[in-house]
């Protein structure tokens, strides 16, 4: 699986246990009555910065070349992927620097500093990643890719090797897509281990760049992006993560940003869960029908992310 292996991610997890959390999976009696499902939360809201990015940034860039390491990393993100390449680096001692668009999430630009990294804020997302390759070329620096890139894939898939370990069984396991890191770690893991389970991933009706590029049978690029869920709204999926999910994803649907917003509304009023959008698409899905799982079944919903700023949750509230 180019280079992706069960080896890797079993590494990661064991690398990765001194510094993070073994994230919370918790049972919603609540969701489980208004999805019909048997509903499981893994709550990566929870982790170090506010995600689960931080499990593929460490597993990384411990793998980095000694020369690499000592010149720093770069790396773009619309929030998450910064903190955690950021956090990464104040563990192990590596220079980073991120670059974000200019209308990024002030409260991630600033966690992304006081995580010691040197922020960037450069123009859309297109002349973001223009001044990333600068910044790369100029000084020399190792891309740390927030989703195509076998080593973070391994780390990303340790929330599903925490899931199988932890539910001895279950049906399905929901999580949200944007660049494809996050589902192809679960979609391979979990199929490695328990090939019997669905594994469906969502997407923002306005940023559904897997579910297009599943139709045209490739990585497509969006031309426009418009969603709520900055953290699922990187223009492109990755050649590794879509061809890992055009094998072991079993399906892709898309939820629009008002359901994306009542997600937010449920976990933060009924499980006192505060999640940001790109966190709560994956139960949106489950709230409103779109994943293909027969009704009383075991389906874990992965919340990945809690790194919203009040001015957008006084927005979505």
């Amino acid at each position: 699986m180019s280079g992706v292996t069960i080896a890797g991610v079993r590494m990661a997890a064991h690398d990765n246990r001194q510094v993070l959390h073994r994230t919370p999976l918790v049972p919603s009696s609540t969701l489980s009555r208004l999805t019909g499902f048997e509903l499981f939360l893994k709550l990566e809201n929870l982790q170090k910065t506010g995600s689960f990015k931080p499990r593929g940034a460490l597993h990384n860039m411990r793998r980095l070349a000694a020369e690499d390491r000592k010149r720093g990393v770069v790396t773009i993100s619309a929030g998450n992927h910064a903190q955690g390449v950021a956090y990464a680096g104040s563990v192990l001692g590596i220079a980073t620097t991120v670059v974000m668009p200019e209308n990024a999430s002030p409260a991630k630009a600033r966690a992304a500093r006081e995580y010691g990294a040197r922020v960037v804020l450069h123009g859309d997302v297109q002349g973001a990643f223009r001044k990333l390759e600068e910044i790369r070329n100029q000084e020399n620096l190792a891309y740390v890719h927030a989703f195509d890139d076998p080593r973070t894939v391994e780390g990303q898939g340790t929330v599903g090797l925490e899931v199988c370990e932890d539910l001895p069984s279950f049906d399905a396991i929901c999580a949200g897509i944007g660049g494809g890191g996050l589902i192809s770690g679960i979609a391979f893991t979990t199929k490695t281990l328990r090939p019997q389970i669905l594994v469906a991933g969502v997407e923002p009706e306005g940023a559904a760049a897997m579910h297009r590029s599943r139709l045209e049978g490739k990585p497509v690029r969006l031309d426009r992006i418009a969603t709520i869920a900055d953290g699922l709204a990187p223009p492109f999926v990755g050649e590794l993560n879509f061809s890992i999910c055009r094998e072991q994803v079993d399906e892709v649907v898309l939820v629009s940003d008002e359901e994306i917003r009542a997600a937010v509304r449920i976990l933060l009023e009924r499980c006192k869960l505060l999640v940001e959008p790109a966190g709560a698409a994956a139960l949106a899905a489950l709230l409103h029908g779109k994943i293909e799982v027969p009704r009383g079944r075991r389906v874990v919903c992965v919340l990945s992310g809690g790194n919203l700023d009040l001015d957008r949750l006084k927005e979505i509230l």
